[in-house]
């Protein structure tokens, strides 16, 4: 993506099935466990760059030792730091004897990170400050064990002020009205109360402390969380684990925030992505299974697990984002999928270039698009295969001219590549776009100047400023004839407020291009009657039954708004023609037939919440109010 925004966040949770003592022995090594959770979020990465954080519970550890320890991380490269803290504690043991650094129970005494629950975080912040205190997991803690409770999502609520009020009504005092505080202390009250009900039932009939293990073994989680969570609109893949080492990770009732896990009869392993579980266990995908929205996979405190419903499950409308370009395209179906995005454009890419395929070079930008072009190529490499069976069938070919139909290929460059090296701290704005348009490297002389259209796929245009400031001036510069900047995704129209950050309209190019179209055909008053509807809609408590801000979008056709926007991204001084062209919301669903979820593209939101969050987010852009909508 050409325009960065904010990725999901990414969750790992790792429950070892068998004593401590036991992957010691197997594995030569008590870091075994280290060693796995590292994997799973190190190849997550690229879910989370501005913290992370890790948690570990220890089971039936005596009284008087530390089973909670959790190290959280804001600085470069946080997955790093963590681990290198938590490996320095394990070479410190080791240096205290090789006999104790191999006996589970003194290292569970006396080290922190030895216990059976793990669970890790990566951050992508939507909301709040870059600090400590933002990054999860999030910890609740309480002198009884089975009060205590660690949380880590990957989630965004729409409706946090009315969770911050139930918690209020509840008696409670939230330190800050943010979706991870409501979140937690929404879990937290009603694991408080399942502590109560069962010890309610078996007061009197044990005596403590044998009680504190009869409370532990008769929780209800699946009970905790469907009334902890039935309060929630928004897209979640929430994990926690209880002080006495029961686990859980519950995902939303439309599926729209991904979750996969795998078990055998040593490790129960969920993460944000299958790819993940797939490098760290060396399994096969088929192996891995998706939770299904409204279900939780529950761990016991004696490693039993199970999908239990806690919701009721609504269409599933998993976010397609994740698909186009969260997700690695390493996992085997969202690769296909994105070459099928790629092949699915080319119709329109041959219209736009005239079918001049000789006088063509395509290329992408930035990697991310690659799986995409490279579809695109195999389907370029499909209609020249038709094409030169219908020359063959329609006559005989002088040699020279056969050859050329034979070996003809469509033409494929590296034309822009990223110099990571460079920076740009210049703060005049006319020197500063001038050194942003150099961020870029260029292959020059492969271009027939004023001849060759050049084809550049992206995975997704949000605002343009990218390609008006860098990558447009720089393709210009090769001397083409026409430049079109093809969108694998189609047109961001309006905000997401499940993960994903992109919460202002004013932001979208296309919802810009509408703007200006508005403007020109004199239909302004549309954007009057519009905010007139939100307001009341909000003022009168019916703001999540209508997207509004549709209306806006519907006098358009596709292709005009395609247009409007390649006038707002084109810089003056641009000698070239220029096209964009976006894939269809049509042919999105063909390539991702399992992944429905196209608010961003549709307006089409999966919860009430989202309705309430556009038309909010419309009534802010009116007033130039420019905080999000939720």
């Amino acid at each position: 993506m050409s325009d960065a925004i904010k990725h999901e966040c990414g969750i790992a949770l790792l429950r070892l099935r068998k004593p401590y003592q036991y992957y010691i022995d197997k594995y030569k090594t008590p870091l075994y466990p280290v060693n796995k959770l590292y994997l799973l979020m190190e190849k997550q990465v690229n879910r989370g760059q501005d913290g992370a954080g890790v948690a570990n519970i220890k089971i039936d550890v005596s009284p008087g030792h530390r089973y909670i320890s959790r190290y959280r991380s804001v600085d470069q490269q946080p997955v790093a730091k963590i681990f290198q803290k938590i490996n320095k504690k394990f070479k410190k043991a080791s240096k205290e004897g090789k006999e104790q650094f191999k006996d589970a129970q003194w290292l569970q005494n006396n080290v922190a990170f030895t216990g059976e629950v793990w669970m890790g975080h990566l951050r992508y912040g939507t909301h709040g400050a870059n600090e400590i205190e933002n990054c999860h997991p999030m910890l609740r803690q309480n002198s009884w064990r089975s009060r205590n409770l660690v949380v880590a999502g990957n989630f965004n609520m729409t409706n946090v002020d009315q969770l911050f009020n139930k918690l209020v009504s509840l008696g409670q005092h939230p330190k800050e009205v943010v979706d991870t505080v409501t979140v937690m202390e929404k879990i937290g009250h009603f694991l408080d109360e399942e502590n109560q009900r069962v010890f309610d039932r078996f007061k009197g009939i044990y005596e403590n402390p044998d009680l504190s293990d009869i409370i532990e073994d008769n929780m209800d989680l699946q009970r905790v969380l469907h009334r902890s969570c039935r309060d929630f609109d928004g897209g979640y893949a929430m994990a926690g684990m209880t002080g006495y080492g029961a686990a859980f990770v519950a995902r939303d009732p439309a599926g729209i925030r991904p979750a996969y896990y795998y078990a055998d009869d040593e490790v129960v392993v969920v993460a944000s992505e299958k790819p993940a579980i797939k490098t760290a266990f060396n399994i096969d995908y088929s192996q891995i299974k998706e939770i299904q929205p409204g279900h939780a996979l529950i761990i016991d405190k004696y490693g039993e697990y199970g999908e239990y419903e806690f919701i009721k499950p609504i269409e599933k409308r998993s976010c397609s984002f994740e698909r186009i370009y969260f997700s690695r395209a390493t996992d085997p179906d969202i690769y296909n999928e994105r070459k099928q995005l790629g092949r699915l454009l080319v119709p329109q890419i041959l219209k736009e270039i005239n079918y001049d395929l000789e006088n063509t070079v395509f290329s992408y930008i930035p990697n991310t698009a690659e799986t995409a072009f490279f579809g695109m190529v195999e389907g370029l490499e499909d209609h020249l295969a038709k094409q030169r069976k219908k020359a063959i069938m329609d006559g005989i070919l002088f040699e020279e001219e056969l050859d050329r139909v034979l070996t003809f290929r469509p033409r494929i460059e590296k034309l822009v590549s990223k110099d990571v090296k460079l920076r740009t701290f210049i703060t005049d704005e006319a020197q500063r776009d001038d050194m942003v348009s150099n961020v870029y490297d260029t292959t020059f002389e492969v271009i027939k100047k004023g001849k060759d259209n050049v084809v550049v796929m992206d995975d997704s245009i949000v605002r343009g400023t990218t390609l008006e400031k860098s990558i447009l001036r720089m393709l210009d510069r090769l001397g083409p004839k026409k430049i079109i900047i093809v969108s694998s995704a189609p047109q961001i129209r309006f905000p997401d407020c499940y993960g994903i950050d992109m919460s202002k309209v004013k932001e979208f190019v296309a919802f810009r291009a509408v703007l200006a179209l508005l403007k020109e055909r004199s239909m302004e008053h549309l954007m009057d009657e519009v905010y007139a509807e939100c307001v009341a809609a909000i003022e009168s408590g019916n703001a999540e039954a209508n997207n509004y801000v549709n209306a806006l979008f519907e006098p358009f056709t596709d292709e005009e708004i395609s247009e409007k926007i390649a006038d707002i991204v084109r810089p003056k001084d641009l000698k070239a023609e220029l096209a964009v062209v976006y894939q269809t919301v049509d042919n999105l669903h063909k390539a991702c037939p399992n992944h429905s979820g196209d608010w961003y593209f549709t307006g089409n939101y999966p919860t009430p919440g989202g309705n309430r969050v556009v038309n909010k987010a419309f009534v802010n852009f009116m007033e130039g109010k420019l905080v999000r909508a939720y």
